[in-house]
């Protein structure tokens, strides 16, 4: 117990001290924001502040920080340790320049901003990814929270041939399709503080038991400080890819516009951006303990068996801790967390593939014709996982990859925005977190059986090398940027 309680400390004491370094590098201050300057009624619709940090919240966190932890777990102890740190130096701060970018270039989407800062290239690469992305989260979160309530809520067997399945998959999708068309103030902004206090009830409530229910969790110890996986999985690259939302998630940066849209002041972006990631780290530390506690219980599922294996362990904690009534509540807010997150996701792929068309988003019509194509490939992929042997555990293994491979071009863009604005020392806190998640990545699909399926020591090699040239690019495109503006600024006026 002392290594999770330490945990918890240092992301508490931690996050206070870096966030507020991220602010003064950042110095938000009075100017308007695009809520204020480009109201719609649509997408761009000013909200109070504790409104857009709590929806910032249910749209980031997903399955991400309950499944991912419950797998991660099994690396051992170290994982309370890495979670809060990775969550400080990486995730908190990636959401919050993320974030406050969008809001500084009139709610620009992710990808704008990223054919901003760089060039037409990495802008197309990164159109394919994030594109790839959405869609895919769009399935997986119909998927797991599906299944979770077939299994768990209803008590259903969640097979493809029970019709009870594709019954509940359906009322997600149909929520899906309004949250994606309406404006953002109509239906996500009414429905949201209800999933909220769901949401709230069951971290907490997790969170108690794990003190007050005589549960024993490990601690770091000489003899599994390295992460040491019971079906062999190496902690690098493996643990960074299966628990991502705790840590860093790229999936957040396509949403900051979202919210970027409707906040008031540029000061509520440590409140609704870093201080948001700081608290899914929070339930992601809550679930890790709570998964640890199972399995120290006799429970063991690895990761290998598949993503979806989690959901039993969901069900079994959330009884156990809270009773039938209170487990009922908190497996609510299980299923909450990754309907809130897919539905924001179609919606922001929605509008970057307005924005991308150059299509005005205001008409009905125009946001229908958008959204039916995304739906009819959504429902696509989700008939295969659900129909195909392995599917889902294929389209899991994907969506994780590219889920921290998009992290990469936002580490990106906001060293690149620091480098030019002449900051020396600033353009490191997103350098060194986007050099290591260039390492996770192409380390982890060299070496994947989805991937090249190379040797290890292989895949290390040109993991490396990839992290270095990554950086090299990046370093000296922000230089030649801070270059090229210094050199504007110093030119003769006629």
């Amino acid at each position: 117990m002392a290594t999770f309680v330490f945990g918890l400390v240092l992301l508490l004491v931690g996050s206070m001290f870096y966030g507020k370094i991220c602010e003064s590098v950042m110095k938000p201050d009075d100017r308007k924001t695009p809520a204020l300057t480009k109201t719609d009624g649509v997408d761009f619709v000013p909200m109070k502040t504790w409104k857009n940090s709590l929806i910032n919240l249910l749209n980031i966190a997903g399955t991400g920080p309950i499944l991912g932890p419950i797998q991660g777990i099994l690396f051992g102890p170290v994982a309370f340790i890495l979670i809060p740190i990775g969550n400080i130096l990486g995730g908190s701060m990636h959401d919050y320049f993320s974030g406050m970018l969008s809001m500084r270039n009139n709610g620009m989407q992710m990808p704008d901003l990223v054919k901003k800062y760089t060039n037409n290239a990495v802008f197309n690469l990164y159109n394919v990814f994030v594109c790839l992305l959405m869609l895919l989260v769009g399935a997986v979160f119909i998927y797991t929270p599906g299944d979770i309530a077939a299994t768990q809520l209803f008590g259903f067997s969640g097979s493809a041939s029970a019709m009870s399945t594709w019954v509940i998959y359906a009322v997600i999708f149909v929520y899906y399709v309004c949250a994606t068309m309406f404006p953002i103030d109509k239906l996500i902004g009414r429905i949201y503080p209800v999933f909220g206090a769901i949401l709230l009830f069951s971290a907490v409530g997790v969170f108690i038991c794990l003190f007050t229910g005589g549960y024993h969790l490990d601690n770091v110890s000489l003899a599994n400080w390295k992460g040491i996986h019971p079906g062999g999985q190496r902690l690098i690259p493996m643990f960074f890819i299966t628990v991502a939302c705790g840590i860093v998630s790229g999936f957040h940066s396509t949403q900051t516009a979202i919210i970027s849209r409707s906040m008031t002041n540029e000061k509520q972006g440590r409140t609704t951006f870093y201080n948001m990631m700081i608290l899914e780290g929070f339930i992601a530390m809550i679930w890790a303990a709570a998964a640890m506690a199972v399995y120290n219980k006799g429970v063991a599922i690895p990761f290998g068996e598949g993503a979806a294996s989690p959901n039993s362990v969901v069900g079994i904690v959330a009884k156990d801790m809270l009773g039938q009534v209170g487990g009922f509540i908190a497996i609510l807010g299980v299923i909450v967390l990754p309907v809130t997150s897919g539905d924001t996701a179609l919606r922001s792929l929605r509008l970057m593939v307005g924005d991308f068309l150059k299509i005005d988003q205001k008409p009905i019509k125009n946001r229908l014709s958008i959204s039916s194509v995304i739906f009819v490939l959504v429902a696509a992929i989700l008939v295969w996982a659900k129909m195909s042997p392995g599917g889902f555990n294929t389209l899991w293994r994907y969506f994780a990859w590219s889920n921290q491979t998009i992290a990469i071009f936002a580490f990106a863009i906001i060293t690149i925005y620091l480098l030019g604005k002449g900051h020396k020392i600033a353009p490191f806190m997103s350098l060194i977190p986007g050099a290591w998640y260039a390492f996770i990545t192409f380390t982890y699909i060299c070496n994947a059986p989805i991937g090249l399926n190379l040797p290890m020591n292989v895949a290390y090699g040109l993991g490396i090398v990839f992290a270095l040239a990554y950086s090299f690019l990046v370093y000296r495109k922000g230089v030649s940027m801070y270059a090229s503006k210094a050199q504007l600024e110093a030119a003769p006026v006629f």
